[in-house]
């Protein structure tokens, strides 16, 4: 069986999903297909890394991270609300 790689931008998105959702970690992992166990790894490598791969300050981590939070509740929102719309 091949073993599947993924990139660091589809980490970086399952991640911030699953934390910005509210959903558990099962839920996204089978939302995105993969195994619940990856969210966990990819989050802790995230963390350990700083943002732009080196020398960033927690600061600015914290504000990437608020604002791609903020940024997927709000297209959750806007999807709500385009189905609102059409019904």
């Amino acid at each position: 069986m091949k073993k599947k790689t993924y990139d660091q931008a589809f980490k970086e998105h399952a991640v911030n999903l699953w934390l910005a959702s509210g959903k558990s970690a099962q839920e996204v992992a089978d939302e995105l297909g993969i195994k619940r166990d990856r969210l966990y790894t990819w989050k802790e490598a995230l963390q350990a890394v700083p943002p732009e791969g080196k020398g960033g300050t927690v600061p600015d981590r914290c504000t990437r991270q608020q604002l791609e939070r903020e940024l997927v509740q709000l297209q959750r929102e806007n999807q709500w609300l385009r189905q609102q719309r059409d019904i």
